[in-house]
């Protein structure tokens, strides 16, 4: 039997890299020193692998035998990293061909920089704002200018997916709406940003798209579905929604065989708002047992319960859900499997989370395209942490019971 126990040479060469190590790290005192030490070996091995990228290119080590193209001096230029600045050499030949591609040419920030940008741009800081976060954090300073470059870059990407082609079946929708101030003629008004989150069939959650427009109303919504139909949406199941008057109609209009339901993850965060942080863990126990009970008469009667419990105190939640009632109980003909992906689906309130702690932060947009720009930041950065929805396949074979095989096609489950 062989052993993976490295050999003399192999000993030898790993003391030989530790010694190499201390000999680098004994002057380091301070986190200070350990950066600039970093900093100074990213550019020490940033230049040498320009080199190895023109030795390539050339065919010839420097001042070795040349069948052609030479070497012809080095162009240098500084460029931002996370470790601050570096000093790039970068290798030039005679034929004026080389094309490095570890720093091309006119690159000015290392890559993870430009994410580091449009990371702090998403959580609703301004250019200004991020100028003044990379030098405290980096040490580094990046005109205002140049961070407006890379956000404004973004817009091009952000048009590019929301017009992109969209798959044919969605089994669940989302419809959500928040509102963003923007500054328009010099003046700062509310407009709605409307947002459609949806789960596809392999229940992946996706958002479709963000519209922003003056108000939020059944007949822009309209426009919206009408826009999903022509990139590609030819089914939708279920379209969950808040109250808004008309949304059910405008739906049914567009997708006339998708069932409409009040979402309710909804109805729970509006009652919250009547509820003191101190109760809002009982009452959220108490609304569970009314959407997740097993028939009407049992949500009934959990209904009566939320009402001899906490009615006098929040007679406001009580309302709103005995107001909103005949909407609720559509959601009780779904078989649990169903059900549990509406009420258990965290998407769109982490979704929502993001959005609306990016309008909190920003405050104020100075146009539309800078609040579309965020918003769909803010959607890249939330959904860099969705994962499948559990127990989907139970979920689409119910579909399947309920909307037959014409609508939810077998090679799906």
């Amino acid at each position: 039997m062989t052993s993976d126990w490295p050999g003399p040479e192999r000993s030898r060469q790993v003391e030989l890299d530790k010694t190499m190590l201390d000999e680098l790290t004994s002057g380091c005192k301070t986190p200070q020193d350990v950066e600039k030490l970093f900093s100074q070996m990213l550019q020490h091995m940033i230049n040498r692998s320009l080199e190895a990228e023109m030795q390539a290119h050339v065919g010839h080590a420097p001042h070795g035998r040349s069948c052609g193209n030479v070497r012809n001096g080095k162009s240098r230029k500084t460029v931002q990293s996370a470790l601050g600045e570096l000093h790039i050499e970068t290798p030039r030949d005679r034929a004026g061909t080389f094309a490095p591609q570890l720093v091309k040419k006119r690159q000015v920030r290392l890559a993870g920089m430009e994410e580091n940008i449009l990371a702090l741009y998403a959580r609703g800081m301004t250019t200004r704002d991020i100028e003044s976060a990379l030098v405290d954090v980096y040490g580094v300073e990046i005109s205002h200018g140049l961070i407006a470059q890379v956000t404004d870059a973004v817009q091009e990407e952000a048009r590019a997916w929301q017009s992109r082609p969209l798959e044919a079946i969605y089994p669940i929708v989302w419809l959500d709406g928040i509102v963003v101030k923007v500054q328009h003629n010099k003046q700062v008004i509310n407009k709605a940003a409307h947002v459609v989150l949806g789960v596809n069939l392999r229940g992946e959650k996706e958002v479709l798209g963000l519209w922003l427009a003056e108000h939020e109303g059944a007949q822009y919504w309209l426009s919206v579905l009408t826009e999903l139909r022509h990139r590609g949406v030819r089914d939708i199941y279920i379209a969950c929604m808040d109250g808004l008057k008309g949304l059910p109609e405008a739906v049914q209009a567009v997708f006339p065989q998708t069932l409409t339901q009040l979402c309710i993850v909804h109805l729970v965060r509006a009652s919250l708002r009547y509820v003191n942080a101190g109760d809002s863990k009982a009452v959220v126990a108490a609304l569970k047992r009314i959407y997740q009970s097993a028939t009407a008469e049992e949500a009934a009667a959990e209904l009566e319960a939320l009402d001899t419990q906490w009615g006098d105190k929040y007679r406001a939640v009580v309302r709103l859900w005995r107001g909103n009632w005949d909407n609720i109980i559509p959601f009780l003909q779904f078989v649990p499997q169903i059900r549990k992906v509406i009420y258990t689906t965290n998407a769109i309130e982490s979704l929502n989370m993001v959005m609306r702690k990016l309008t909190r932060n920003r405050r104020i947009f100075p146009n539309d395209d800078s609040a579309l720009k965020s918003l769909f930041l803010a959607v890249r950065e939330a959904s860099k942490n969705w994962r499948s929805i559990h127990h989907w396949k139970p979920a689409l074979q119910s579909f399947q019971v309920m909307f037959g095989e014409e609508r939810v096609p077998m090679n799906a489950l």
